[in-house]
């Protein structure tokens, strides 16, 4: 049985005195995929960084609970646009970086296996100049799973990648994140529309719940209820823009 627990975030947020959204009501459903989707500055990232207890210096107002009860600190793992790997560190140090800095134990062994699962064994001791800009998102995924972490939060992390690459990195997360609890930032209907269990378009109204595919995820990115999702979360996104 998964132990990722489901999220509610309530409430408004405000950076100096600037409203960023007005209160709302989200629920990330427990080992599922949530989406999230909206035109920039909606206030996306500021509810995800609000869950990732990275909000000093955002005024929240509202709650963030649990559906067990326990505190957040602790379980949640986020990934980022940016993949922020450390130039002087090779592929298996910047996969095992979060013990180091903690002072833990390196398990090498998961390391090596995780480095495995996302295909760079053959790439273990580069550094990340030498790496494609896939191949460093596998690193910052294989990362983000060293953590162990019943939480996921994921903001944009592959819109940067071509679409191929892109394609290829959703159904490897897909396949790695199974059972845990995430939410996905996202700019791009079809990335929801294959990987949202529960999809939401965030706008200056609020957040607009969109049924989605009723194929399991990872959906084939042409099968036509995909394609007819995708083509729904476009028009939201072009009215609400």
């Amino acid at each position: 049985m998964s132990n990722s627990p489901a999220l509610h975030f309530h409430g408004s947020a405000a950076i100096a005195g600037t409203p960023i959204f007005d209160p709302l009501d989200l629920d990330i459903a427990a080992g599922k995929w949530t989406c999230l989707l909206g035109a920039s500055g909606v206030g996306k990232t500021t509810v995800l960084r609000l869950l990732a207890g990275l909000g000093d210096h955002i005024d929240h107002v509202g709650s963030i609970r649990t559906s067990d009860g326990q505190l957040l600190a602790g379980r949640i793992s986020l990934m980022a646009q940016t993949d922020n790997l450390m130039p002087w560190l090779d592929v298996f140090d910047n996969i095992v970086i979060g013990s180091r800095l903690r002072g833990d134990a390196v398990d090498g062994d998961r390391a090596e296996r995780l480095i495995e699962q996302v295909g760079l064994t053959a790439h273990r001791h580069k550094k990340p100049n030498a790496l494609s800009g896939g191949q460093r998102q596998r690193v910052a995924l294989a990362r983000t799973l060293m953590e162990g972490r019943p939480i996921v939060l994921l903001d944009e992390p592959f819109s940067a990648l071509d679409a191929k690459i892109r394609a290829e990195m959703q159904e490897l997360a897909a396949g790695l994140f199974a059972g845990k609890t995430v939410c996905l930032i996202t700019h791009d209907p079809g990335e929801a529309a294959r990987l949202g269990d529960v999809i939401f378009v965030m706008n200056a109204t609020g957040l607009h719940s969109v049924t989605p595919p009723s194929s399991p995820v990872i959906r084939p990115y042409d099968a036509p209820d995909v394609l007819a999702c995708q083509g729904q979360l476009l028009r939201l996104l072009r009215e609400s823009s």
